[in-house]
């Protein structure tokens, strides 16, 4: 049975203790902790402090784990933001390991200028992968790569350069996001499930709309087709909300929140079955 998760940063204005909280009431099995959760990141990191909320809640072990993006790409033609962003997202897999995650998501990276990569840009992007297979290596953590929204300057938008990854780096996992993916059409989601589904160890739960990505799913056909896609698959990781808070008309209270994500864990296991 798939388990069901949301990401860190939907309770993004709260401490370590409270978003727990939140998730376990809104009856949801784990977490995707963002690495860049702002009370954890802005802290210095204070791991026994993750540490211990794991400890407290052990029926929500093994989360999983987001590795930083923000301001950051390690494919960047600046050397120094390319090397800062590779070396976080290299410590995101230890901080991982050290917590006893499942899976690690990371994303590859893009072309700076908005122009389709170049053979420079995956000669970085190769050898950013390198430094994540030997450090994948040091750890028990699945390292997971996310597909991307199709944009110009994207390394990784598209299923067949996705399965062509996957195929060259065995040690390589995936991660699907289906609100990237649903940005093109329903079938470009369909695709990545056809071609990558033996490697897909995440899946991040979203719709898209008209360019806007990241929507809540209760209710919609598509989604519920996409989930049968998926256990057909024998897809039975972990399903992670990922619903962009912006988009709503208001601010929402955490109560709010909590409704929200029960709906669309009520949602889920209706398609399921």
């Amino acid at each position: 049975m798939v388990r069901l998760a949301v990401s860190s940063m939907f309770f993004h204005e709260y401490t370590l203790d409270e978003i727990f909280d939140f998730v376990d009431e809104a009856g949801l099995d784990t977490i995707e902790f963002w690495v860049e959760t702002p009370y954890f990141w802005l802290r210095e990191q204070p791991v026994p402090e993750l540490l211990d909320c794991i400890l407290k809640r052990p029926a929500m072990a093994p989360l999983t784990v987001h590795a930083p993006i923000l301001d950051l790409n390690p494919c960047s033609i600046n050397p120094k933001v390319a090397a800062v962003s590779v070396e976080y997202t290299l410590a995101s897999v230890m901080l991982a390991d050290r917590i006893g995650a499942e899976v690690v998501t990371v994303h590859p990276g893009r072309r700076t200028a908005k122009r389709p990569p170049s053979g420079p840009d995956f000669r970085r992007f190769d050898h950013y992968l390198s430094l994540l297979a030997d450090t994948a290596r040091k750890s028990q953590v699945k390292v997971a790569i996310e597909n991307m929204e199709k944009k110009v300057n994207s390394l990784l938008c598209i299923p067949e350069t996705v399965r062509e990854i996957l195929d060259r780096e065995p040690w390589l996992s995936f991660t699907l996001d289906i609100s990237h993916a649903m940005g093109v059409s329903i079938g470009e989601v369909k695709s990545y499930i056809d071609l990558c589904g033996d490697r897909i160890v995440n899946v991040h739960l979203g719709r898209a709309n008209g360019g806007t990505m990241h929507l809540p799913v209760d209710k919609d056909p598509g989604i519920a087709t996409i989930l049968c896609w998926l256990s057909d698959a024998g897809y039975k990781g972990v399903i992670t909300f990922e619903i962009e808070d912006r988009t709503f008309d208001h601010d929402l209270s955490s109560e709010e929140k909590i409704l929200l994500l029960a709906r669309q864990a009520a949602f889920v296991h209706e398609s399921l079955g």
